[in-house]
């Protein structure tokens, strides 16, 4: 196991990946400015590809591959709000922060396996799979939604073979609300 990576390891790498690449949300990007120039934060911060029992985990993707943009973990509860995590981070200054990064040719950065803390508090052994767990609720994310859609489509047409105009606008507010959503959540 390597020793710990250093504020100065840590700050470099921040402002290479920063420099070299464009988050698919512009907002992490100043979440991770924001944690870079504040010392006390920067000294929790760990960068994982092991994502299993972690107490706060950040997932942050950038615009060269297909996984999810933002993901904020907390005591089993997830979010997609840089915000949320942001007011969490800066309440919580003491609590250890677990980040994850999706970028294109992760593997082969010598830059980011500089940085990687993959072994924190628990035995990792070669047959676990560090991402099956993100990649498994962008699954069950996507499914749910499109059911939620054939659900609202049906239902807006049974409205309208119905006649029922309150119903209609109602099912066709929630419709539009998700179609935002999915833009959020799958791009």
């Amino acid at each position: 196991m390597k020793q710990a990576v250093s504020l100065h390891e840590k700050k470099e790498f921040l402002q290479y990946f920063l420099n070299h690449y464009t988050l698919k949300k512009k907002e992490a990007a100043w979440l991770l400015h924001y944690v870079m120039t504040h010392h006390k934060l920067l000294e929790k911060v760990h960068f994982t590809d092991y994502f299993a029992n972690l107490p706060k985990l950040i997932i942050i993707s950038t615009n060269c591959v297909h996984t999810t943009p933002f993901k904020f973990y907390k005591n089993n509860r997830v979010t997609p709000s840089v915000e949320k995590a942001f007011h969490d981070i800066r309440s919580n200054p003491h609590e250890e922060i677990f980040i994850g990064l999706f970028f294109k040719d992760k593997e082969h950065s010598k830059e980011y396996s500089a940085v990687l803390e993959n072994h924190w508090g628990s035995v990792h052994h070669i047959e676990d799979h560090p991402v099956i767990e993100v990649f498994a609720e962008m699954v069950l994310e996507k499914a749910y939604y499109e059911k939620q859609m054939i659900w609202l489509k049906e239902a807006i047409d049974e409205a309208l073979d119905h006649r029922d105009g309150q119903r209609f606008h109602e099912l066709s507010k929630r419709l539009a609300l998700l179609e935002a959503q999915e833009i959020s959540i799958f791009q």
